[in-house]
């Protein structure tokens, strides 16, 4: 389930629609929980639908560390890629932002961390990365560990409208590592390494957000 505090608007004719945020969303708050209404498909439940269905779940999904396909059932799926993400994903199922959201700001993650199977060109923002490619999760996993424990350090001190959604155990973990007194999972547990059997061109560079 996607920040309550968020909306889906039309962003731009280059990258179509985006989730914005409606109110201030500070750093260290929870933005996405992945919920009992999200929907997980195995490799082989993708394969056996019709190819309206597999060309949706592609565009749609990403892959967790299990190879399999996950469709949010909310606005999440339709969050836009930066390569200057206001919001990481965890190895919690959950995700955080990673600085103060404004107002009318638009929410986004990183893709290199969704397990994509193939290499696409993502909108000029004046960064050193172009590209997001299949192995950013190997390559940038640390940079964005230091990120998260960051925001990690202000999960217990500011609104969190999603922690309805999240077990006791975990909550008391995350406060464990809010405090320094329990080390924090790496973001690098999501990593998928067998993407290569879903789709063959992963050397295509794709020119989309």
């Amino acid at each position: 389930m996607i920040h309550p505090h968020t909306e889906l608007q039309f962003i731009s004719e280059e990258v179509g629609y985006g989730v914005v945020a409606t109110q201030l969303i500070p750093k260290g708050t929870i933005t996405w929980v992945q919920d009992k209404l999200d929907r997980e498909f195995s490799p082989a439940e993708l394969y056996t639908m019709d190819p309206v269905y597999q060309e949706i779940l592609e565009k749609y999904t990403f892959r967790n560390n299990k190879g399999n396909y996950v469709l949010c059932w909310d606005n999440e799926r339709f969050i836009n890629h930066s390569f200057k993400s206001n919001c990481l994903t965890t190895a919690y199922d959950l995700e955080l932002a990673i600085r103060d959201i404004q107002p009318g700001e638009q929410v986004t993650n990183d893709y290199g961390y969704l397990n994509l199977p193939y290499s696409f060109r993502g909108i000029e923002e004046g960064t050193k990365r172009k590209v997001v490619r299949p192995d950013d999760l190997l390559k940038y996993y640390e940079i964005w560990d230091k990120r998260l424990l960051k925001a990690m350090k202000k999960v217990g001190k500011v609104e969190q409208p999603l922690r309805i959604l999240i077990g006791n155990n975990l909550w008391k973990h995350l406060l464990k590592i809010q405090e320094g007194e329990e080390e924090m999972d790496s973001i690098l547990l999501n990593y998928y390494p067998g993407k290569s059997n879903h789709r063959t061109d992963t050397d295509t560079v794709f020119d989309f957000l």
